[in-house]
């Protein structure tokens, strides 16, 4: 039966989620508070520059295209995907790793670092495209209901792989610090200490190493302009400048919102905002998790974001760079184990205009600088300038250039914007950890245990954090809804 749904948010998981729903014929509206819509995924333009604010890396592409082959579209109707060569470049304090476009052009490289590593590293890259392949296929497309369905034939056969960690994994089969740290990077996607991932999510490097780093031509943007363009053309309303207040219960369902000071009913309401927050929005005793709860949770990392012009194309970089000239698990420590702002830190630069000319004007440079913190610490103008000022300072002396006198605007981001603009709990940037007490059926359930019709979805529930995971959540919860909601 046909059912009237709201939708609050517009990030990946609420798109996803709209089209799936207006797919089996639903009346689907999307509330979101801000001006555009995307959720994390927003655009800032300004003199002719071009920046992705949120996500900038453009990993799985497989599936990006399982979910426009879901509506007999492919990602090439909507926007040009190229593949990036090389992939990103590392920094290290003596030396820099190139990662290639191909296997085996990171097998030279690792061969250079470290002699025999490449017989390894196919090894183990091998093993970790079968786990991509168990968990795309067999593990994330479950709802997150029963521990059942975490046990399928394939992952009863490596069921150890989930109670080792990634770290304890890479650091058996590679001894230089560079490469370790190479191999432990992807897992920060999953927005947690490599020493505290189970080794089967190792399927993040196959995504890494063997599906390799894609770039659609104009931005991330381009694939929430996409997947909007999608949803209208099945019937889906948007709303933006529409914050939500107000989820009413009566009777143990979800009976309407309230926005703008209106009131409106609906049959369904589905929550793609921050899941502490979208509860917040409900009385206390339609709540499910408590404020305890949600402080006992890990995690991912918040972020110090700059946006900068360059009067100048820049020398010795990629399009994604990450610096990693200081100590990892130091910095690590500094977001998990001791929350602080960090000693040094680790950092990652974008430069999209390097490969695609229209993210800035002719012989300029679009530059996106990130450091990864701990949620929740403080905000201030004089830490943000601090900080700027550290990773700008080893950036000049690591790519060997002088940059400070051709910025000709810097604009930031951090917690107290995440906050603000996502209402994101303790101003995270990534939403909670895939630690192995926050896997599938142990983290926030998609569907209200105490209110009937109130569902949730994107990445503080199932699969977890990263837009490929996010477009799974909405097909994930647009499937229950359908479930509970078919006669």
């Amino acid at each position: 039966m046909t059912k009237n749904i709201a939708i609050i948010g517009s990030g990946f998981s609420a798109l996803s989620a709209a089209c799936y729903l207006a797919k089996a014929g639903h009346t689907v509206t999307v509330f979101e508070k801000n001006e555009t819509v995307g959720g994390r995924c927003r655009q800032f333009k300004k003199e002719g520059f071009t920046f992705d604010i949120g996500p900038s890396w453009y990993w799985m592409p497989d599936i990006f295209d399982n979910f426009f082959a879901d509506f007999g579209k492919k990602t090439s109707d909507y926007y040009q995907l190229d593949k990036l060569s090389p992939a990103y470049k590392i920094f290290f304090k003596d030396e820099e790793i190139t990662i290639g476009d191909t296997l085996d052009k990171i097998c030279i490289e690792f061969e250079r670092i470290e002699p025999g590593s490449s017989v390894q590293l196919k090894k183990f890259i091998k093993k970790a495209g079968t786990n991509y392949d168990i968990a795309i296929n067999k593990v994330v497309l479950k709802p997150g209901i029963s521990p059942l369905e975490l046990i399928t034939p394939e992952t009863a056969r490596r069921v150890d792989q989930f109670f080792k960690t990634i770290s304890s994994d890479v650091r058996k089969k590679f001894k230089n610090p560079m490469l370790i740290s190479t191999l432990e990077f992807p897992v920060l996607f999953l927005g947690a200490k490599p020493n505290k991932t189970p080794s089967f999510y190792n399927f993040m490097n196959y995504a890494d190493f063997g599906l390799g780093t894609w770039h659609p031509k104009g931005g991330m943007y381009e694939i929430v302009k996409a997947m909007k363009t999608l949803a209208e053309s099945l019937g889906v309303t948007f709303k933006i400048n529409s914050p939500i207040t107000k989820i009413n219960v009566a009777t143990k369902k979800a009976t309407s919102i309230v926005v703008n000071n209106q009131t409106i009913d609906f049959d369904v309401v589905l929550s793609g905002a921050d899941y502490h927050h979208s509860e917040t929005l409900l009385d206390q005793q339609h709540r499910q998790y408590s404020e305890k709860y949600w402080s006992k949770k890990t995690f991912a990392p918040s972020s110090l974001l700059f946006y900068i012009g360059f009067d100048k194309k820049l020398n010795n970089i990629q399009h994604h760079n990450l610096f990693f000239d200081t100590n990892f698990e130091t910095h690590a420590e500094e977001i998990y184990d001791n929350p602080k702002w960090p000693s040094d830190p680790l950092f990652y630069a974008n430069f999209p205009s390097t490969t695609d000319s229209s993210m800035a004007p002719e012989n300029f440079e679009t530059g996106f600088f990130l450091i990864p913190i701990a949620p929740g610490i403080e905000d201030t103008a004089e830490l943000r300038a601090q900080y700027f000022d550290i990773i700008l300072a080893r950036f000049e002396k690591l790519t060997k250039q002088d940059v400070k006198n051709n910025i000709i605007f810097k604009e930031s981001f951090c917690v107290k914007d995440f906050k603000k603009d996502y209402n994101s709990y303790k101003g995270n940037a990534y939403g909670m950890a895939n630690t192995l007490l926050q896997t599938a059926f142990l983290r926030p359930k998609l569907k209200s245990k105490k209110v009937n019709n109130l569902y949730f979805t994107g990445q503080l529930t199932v699969p977890g954090p990263g837009v490929p995971p996010a477009l799974i959540s909405g097909k994930l919860v647009a499937q229950l809804i359908n479930k509970h909601h078919n006669n």
